[in-house]
């Protein structure tokens, strides 16, 4: 409804123009506390699978080793990381601050190697290396989502969080990037003898496709795009912290 100035009735118009606006206020601050209320849920239900996630690798850890972690940690990992893909869209419209370009290669990097490789060659599943995986990934995640949680729901987080979710980055996310590229190198033979997800020439499509060839390319990715990502969150690092002193 478009208000307009009336000649005639000044004073009707203008008071259907300030309830015009009331209504849109009160539609903008009932969508504004629906967003809040999702994104509270959506974090604290990730951060219950990333929490599950920790809790049977540590104890699997103790009491079977790290060939049995995978196996423990199964369904919650690929729940808790998979969820992670929402996050993709709450960026592109809007209902958090965080740039897609930022987004999108770490989560699809923990999507790719979560059920391109993981999922897709069990023989990479009893690595060691998956260990180092799983905790870097559920400790990191851990204080991420409590960090979004707890603003989400309380409009507050503790110093002690904030300082945690923008400082342990630096040795998880190395940590974190090792073991991806670590478990792709490993899955390399499978990948090439396999030949799973290959589609050869001909076919009803009359396209080819060559995972081994895929999965270099995505190996060669990590060369740009892990300091891409390092630098960048040393700068969010920088205005968060920043951001915190001055309203201290």
């Amino acid at each position: 409804m478009v208000c307009q100035e009336d000649n005639f009735y000044p004073q009707s118009e203008g008071l259907c123009c300030r309830v015009e606006r009331t209504n849109e206020s009160r539609i903008m601050a009932g969508l504004a506390i629906l967003k809040r209320i999702y994104l509270a849920v959506y974090n604290w239900v990730v951060f219950a699978g990333w929490l599950q996630v920790l809790y049977w690798a540590v104890q699997t850890l103790r009491t079977s080793g790290y060939e049995a972690v995978y196996a423990a940690v199964e369904r919650p990992l690929q729940f808790a990381q998979t969820a992670a893909i929402l996050e993709i869209f709450h960026g592109m419209f809007g209902l958090v601050r965080s740039p897609v370009s930022a987004t999108l290669p770490q989560i699809g990097s923990r999507i790719y190697v979560t059920w391109a490789i993981l999922w897709s060659f069990p023989e990479t599943r009893t690595s060691p290396i998956v260990s180092s995986l799983v905790l870097s990934w559920s400790i990191t995640e851990l204080i991420r989502y409590s960090f979004f949680g707890m603003r989400e729901a309380f409009g507050i987080t503790p110093s002690f969080l904030q300082w945690l979710r923008y400082s342990t980055f630096y040795i998880l996310y190395p940590t974190g990037i090792s073991s991806e590229v670590g478990l792709i190198l490993t899955a390399l033979p499978y990948v090439k003898v396999s030949e799973k997800y290959c589609l050869r020439m001909p076919n009803r499509l009359n396209i080819a496709f060559d995972n081994y060839f895929a999965t270099l390319f995505t190996l060669a990715s990590y060369i740009p795009g892990s300091p891409y990502m390092y630098t960048y969150m040393i700068g969010q690092r920088a205005k968060a912290l920043a951001k915190a002193k001055k309203s201290a």
